[in-house]
Parts: C-alpha cells; structure tokens; sequence
C-alpha cells in the first residue's frame, strides 16, 4: 500500500519570461513578488505563474502570432507566460493585425485587474483590441522542475524575449509590489549583499544571463542551447545536504548548501 505522505506532489505547469532589452545597458525585467503570496513571498523573480485552462484556448490560434497546432504545451505556456507578464508587470507582448508592435493604449490598462482576478478572459480582451500574441518573439531559455522534497513543485518553463519599446512596466500591487529593470549581475550583487531575496532557480538563471552583455547575445544562446531539463537532486555530503544540477544544463558544476537555496 501507498503511503501518501510519501508520494511526491505532482509539478504544476507554469511559465515565465525574461524580458530583456538594452536601455543602455543590457537589464532584465524583475518583479517583486507580495510578502503575503505563499510561494516566493517577498522574492525578486522574473515575471511568471502556473499556467490556466484558458490558455490552451484553440481561438489563440486567431489570435498569435507563430501559431503551431504541433507545439502542445510549449506553445500554451508561452501564451501563459506572456498573460502573466501582462498581469504583473502591464507589459504586453503583441502585435498589431497589421504585424507592427503593439504600443499600450488605456483600455488594457483598465482591464489588466479583471484579467489578474479571473474576471475576464485574455483571449477576450486580445480580442476587443485586436491584438495577436506575439508568440514568434519567445525563445525556451530553460526549464525547471522543483525536486519532490518541497511541499510545492512546479514544472516552470523560462522563455526569453525583447521587451517591447514604449511600454511602462509597474507592480500589479496585488502579487507584485515592485518592478524594476536591473542588470543580470546587479541583481546578482544585491542578493549576494542581502539587499534582494532572490530564490535558486532564479538566481540561477540570473547568473546564465549575466554571461551575455546584450539582448541578441542573450537571445542567440538560448537558440543554440540545447535545453536540459533542470531538477535539483539533494546530495548528502560531509559538509551537510547540497543541490546539485545536471552538468550540462548550461549552469556549470553547482553544488549549492540546501540551507542557503531553499
């Protein structure tokens, strides 16, 4: 018989972006998560959450851009990540039905609360705008799966992408209470210095960014990336229990202390 207790929870798809641009300097966006959500509370992380029935939708086939019936759950979590990106940070990756970037306009300013609370679908307010989902500018950058000994996992695909010019990004003052542009080995820096709570995963991916020194350096390595999928395995050592992550993930040999990554 099973003991359930034993039985590892079962990941929970979710996505998020890295939005990047050069502005001088080559920055990412970040957002700071509410120190009342239960996962990551307080933390600084890429903008992102667990993916939702609607966006598996088969009207986004109307209304994205690269649009692949083949690509399956790939395809919906870009769909989700570029909807939570919208939803906590305001900036949204679309396009135009005549293919020019989408420049942002009140209306999706006024709609952005709905859409965080489930009020009112994505799908519907792309539709009111017709706007497409500018799916083409979403490369895999990695992706994550939280080891089974957290009480939560998730299996979390990372895409990277241009930011958008002429969009605003601010905190949804509900999941996200800050949001900034921040170099990849500044935000490294802060963490270090305990100035930013930032989570494994993310100060990971951080430290895989902060190797590039542009927005297409950093886009041509994901392309040229073979994708490995990522789930820490806890190592029991003589100095305690460390995370260890595949060698050929694009991390290099990590062998980080539990107590200091979780």
């Amino acid at each position: 018989m099973t003991d359930a207790a034993s039985t590892p929870v079962r990941p929970v798809p979710a996505a998020t972006v890295l939005l990047v641009r050069d502005a001088p300097s080559f920055e990412v966006l970040m957002v700071k998560r509410h120190h009342q959500i239960d996962f990551a509370s307080g933390a600084l992380v890429f903008p992102g959450g667990k993916a939702e029935a609607g966006d598996s939708d088969p009207r986004w086939a109307d209304y994205s851009t690269g649009w692949d019936p083949e690509a399956g759950v790939e395809q919906a979590l870009k769909v989700a990540a570029i909807r939570e990106a919208f939803e906590e940070s305001g900036v949204l990756l679309a396009r135009t039905r005549e293919g020019r970037p989408w420049c942002a306009e009140p209306r999706a300013a006024a709609a952005r609360e709905a859409v965080t609370k489930g009020d009112r679908a994505f799908i519907d307010l792309l539709r009111e705008l017709d706007l497409r989902l500018d799916l083409e500018a979403m490369s895999v950058y990695a992706r994550w799966i939280t080891p089974p000994i957290t009480p939560k996992r998730f299996d979390t695909w990372f895409f990277i992408a241009t930011a958008p010019q002429d969009q605003l990004a601010a905190c949804d003052g509900w999941e996200t209470v800050d949001a900034e542009w921040i170099a990849p080995g500044e935000a490294l820096r802060l963490a270090e210095a305990g100035q930013r709570k930032i989570i494994f995963p993310t100060r990971m991916n951080l430290k895989m960014l902060s190797e590039s020194n542009c927005v297409a350096e950093a886009i041509s390595a994901a392309k040229a990336r073979a994708i490995v999928v990522v789930e820490p395995k806890v190592e029991r050592r003589e100095e305690g229990p460390v995370l260890v992550l595949p060698p050929d993930a694009g991390y290099g040999v990590v062998a980080e202390p539990l107590s200091a990554a979780m």
